[in-house]
């Protein structure tokens, strides 16, 4: 596979720019290399920050996070799900294999959010479950490896949220161009106060 160009932090491949922003954790991540592996693969989506909720090992031992994703985009750590700081209005949503949760394929994700996925053994806490506005499964018949499930989830924000070509209805037709993006008028809001 040939080598690709790192794209600035925070900021996805030109053709399926969306609004909003993401980032993407992990709770009491035990696998170094399942954690190198997620934040390496976040890096090359365009997440907008990495964070970990009490991991067992410290980010500077990771070896399989070729991108060394942390000198790129910023990385939180937490000590617990209480004491997680994330921004106003960015929803906090859990992927784990619950029945409560919903489909992934039926899920719409939110413009700003920030995605945690449980341990490698075991689910996310019940404080973490308390924190999320959603929790979210993806429909397979047992768990996936952590960085899998991760690469997944943001695959599916990518193709929901970002402007692509729509897919052709027969295989081997080249797709149709993506639509011109067209401006509005501006719109007007009203400043805070004003009455």
């Amino acid at each position: 596979m040939a080598a690709s160009k790192i794209s600035a932090p925070g900021r996805a491949p030109r053709a399926g720019r969306s609004r909003g922003y993401f980032g993407i954790g992990v709770e009491r991540a035990s696998k170094p290399m399942n954690l190198g592996n997620l934040f390496r693969t976040a890096h090359a989506f365009g997440a907008s920050f990495v964070f970990t909720v009490a991991p067992h090992h410290t980010v500077g031992r990771i070896r399989s996070d070729t991108s060394i994703t942390p000198r790129h985009v910023p990385y939180y750590s937490f000590a617990d799900a209480e004491s997680m700081t994330l921004p106003q209005r960015c929803d906090v949503v859990g992927i784990e294999l619950l029945e409560e949760a919903g489909a992934l394929p039926s899920f719409r994700h939110p413009r700003s959010a920030a995605y945690v996925l449980g341990p490698e053994r075991g689910e996310l806490s019940r404080a973490m479950r308390d924190r999320c506005d959603h929790l979210v499964r993806i429909p397979t018949a047992f768990s996936l490896n952590l960085a899998t499930a991760g690469a997944i989830v943001m695959y599916d924000r990518l193709i929901t949220l970002a402007r692509f070509a729509r897919r052709p209805s027969i295989p081997g037709v080249a797709p149709e161009p993506e639509p011109a993006h067209v401006a509005g008028a501006p719109v007007r809001r009203p400043r805070a106060g004003a009455g």
